[in-house]
């Protein structure tokens, strides 16, 4: 008697020879539909400062009339927004300290915005990460093996430094191996400037609407503040330095 031919075990799971799994994608399918719902249904118009500006007050009574839970709900809008990629981070670092002030506003967006890079992080993981990694070929474990061995220096600098798209950082990390805590305790500390320079900004929000104006977002580019920050950036790297230093000495004594 002919026996049936028996499926593999990666067929009729949506799964490649390579590995993949279609499967493992719906994390991104959420994050995709979130976005495509924020603009569909016009959420957008509402993460803007001429928003801010009309509803000011309303926002404002409702942090002094709800306290605590005000706080909770706005981290997790911020988390959220972060999750989902969307842009309104900066904006909604900058509501922060006119709401609940520099301190206060400042430790619920670092918060809020870890917790929803975190969940960025672990999506690509799941739908990619090691699919990526498997087809990527050996340029890409080079550049994972010298990303990884210094990826503390680097996480720190990526993060302090605002010249790449958020959403960015919170993928290549993912996709290079790096560990989920290793990646979260940097991203908590390096957010921690930039968030603090914009919730400073916020807390000063109320007399820029009261003269017809709207907040200077490139401040954190200008000498006083950005200064302070690129020297943060090369205490990050003074590790990596020392290493290229030390590895160059032991070349040269060969």
């Amino acid at each position: 008697m002919t026996r049936a031919p028996q499926k593999s075990a990666r067929e009729g799971d949506g799964s490649s020879a390579a590995g993949f799994s279609l499967s493992r994608l719906w994390p991104v399918a959420v994050l995709a539909l979130g976005v495509i719902g924020f603009f569909a249904f016009g959420l957008d118009r509402l993460f803007t400062f001429e928003a801010i500006r009309e509803n000011r007050e309303l926002l404002l009574a409702l942090v002094e009339r709800h306290g605590f839970v005000a706080m909770l709900g706005f981290g997790l809008i911020y988390m959220l927004a972060v999750a989902f990629s969307l842009p309104a981070a900066t904006l909604l670092t900058v509501l922060s300290g006119f709401l609940f002030g520099v301190a206060v506003g400042g430790t619920i967006v670092i918060i809020g915005a870890t917790l929803g890079a975190i969940g960025v992080f672990l999506a690509a993981r799941s739908a990619c990460g090691d699919y990526f990694r498997n087809r990527a070929g050996p340029w890409l474990a080079r550049m994972e093996e010298g990303f990884c061995e210094n990826a503390t220096s680097y996480l720190l600098v990526l993060r302090m430094i605002p010249i790449f798209p958020f959403v960015v950082v919170n993928v290549v990390p993912a996709l290079l191996g790096v560990r989920l805590r290793l990646y979260a305790l940097t991203t908590f500390f390096g957010i921690i400037p930039g968030s603090l320079v914009y919730a400073s900004v916020g807390s000063g929000l109320g007399a820029v609407f009261d003269r017809g104006e709207e907040p200077d977002l490139s401040i954190i580019f200008t000498p006083e503040i950005f200064g302070p920050i690129l020297g943060l950036v090369v205490l990050a790297l003074l590790p990596v330095l020392y290493k290229i230093i030390k590895r160059r000495r032991q070349q040269a004594r060969a």
